[in-house]
């Protein structure tokens, strides 16, 4: 049955609009962006059965391209959609702290970490700027690396700290080995590399 023949206390859109983004299900918002179900099935029912074969929601909105578009259901329009609401909740947290709470604790700075570097399938080294009151200025990727490293050249660090004109910086790395193979190097603050430098 097609999701208009639905009650519309049942519809994700209605339901949405009527009790909130919250009230859904992680299927429901899915199926919002697909914004249709293919032949013989709802949209809610293709974005159960995506979430079952990628494992969990953060697998199928983490996977990579060929193997996402290998789907029943998936193009390159809808992978393109689900790839820009990730970035899209990437960049709402990250404006957030910029005119938000001040990174001033580890705990703040290794949640923001978390959701900026946590997927990443290479090593990066990134620079977090900070005022003079710790507010996020920006948030750079400077250095990419393989799987296991990343090359840090510390005068690019300096200029590009010269160049926020920040009060303060934060370095971090992540460690993708680790999160792929579930093994941990210690403490959240170590195994994303915060260094705290004023």
């Amino acid at each position: 049955m097609s999701i208009r023949h639905w009650p519309g206390a049942e519809r994700p859109r209605e339901k949405l609009l009527e009790r909130g983004a919250h009230a859904l299900s992680d299927a429901e918002l899915v199926a919002l962006l697909l914004g249709s179900g293919t032949r013989g099935r709802t949209a809610v029912e293709l974005a159960r059965s995506l979430i079952a074969d990628f494992g969990s929601l953060r697998g199928l909105l983490n996977a990579e391209a060929q193997r996402c578009l290998a789907q029943a259901g998936i193009g390159p329009a809808r992978y393109a959609i689900l790839k820009a609401a990730v970035e899209l909740a990437r960049r709402h947290f990250r404006e957030a702290l910029r005119f938000g709470p001040t990174l001033a604790a580890p705990e703040a700075t290794r949640t923001f970490l978390l959701a900026q570097l946590r997927d990443r399938p290479y090593e990066v080294f990134c620079c977090l700027y900070l005022d003079n009151r710790h507010r996020l200025i920006a948030f750079e990727e400077l250095f990419r690396g393989t799987i296991d490293r990343a090359g840090v050249h510390p005068r690019e660090v300096l200029r590009q700290t010269l160049l926020h004109n920040a009060a303060a910086v934060i370095f971090a790395h992540n460690h993708p080995l680790c999160c792929v193979a579930g093994v941990t190097t210690g403490s959240g603050a170590a195994r994303f590399g915060l260094g705290w430098s004023r």
